[in-house]
């Protein structure tokens, strides 16, 4: 949470369902924890801007606590005005994303 407010890239490491359950490892900026918006399960997961996807189609990846192995706080920051390009309703309060709070 701190690395939200912070605006610090994480390393993700976790369990990928699309991939039969094969441990990946992602560079991300993590945008939130709550409910997903798409799955019709709506169990609160964490979201991360992923700047490594291999999808075409969309950056975000959303992962049940289940599913990941560790985080780690890097040292490199991030600018949300480089993703983010919605309204947004974060659950996580933040100060620092300054037009995205």
């Amino acid at each position: 949470m701190a690395a939200i407010e912070n605006l610090q890239e994480v390393r993700v490491t976790f369990r990928s369902k699309e991939d039969g359950g094969a441990v990946l490892i992602r560079r991300c900026a993590p945008m939130d924890y709550a409910p997903g918006s798409r799955a019709l399960d709506k169990t609160p997961r964490y979201h991360f801007w992923d700047w490594e996807s291999d999808s075409s189609r969309t950056h975000t990846l959303s992962l049940l606590a289940s599913q990941i192995l560790s985080v780690e706080v890097l040292d490199s920051s991030f600018d949300p005005a480089s993703f983010v390009t919605w309204t947004t309703k974060w659950s996580i309060p933040r100060s620092t994303w300054g037009p995205f709070n």
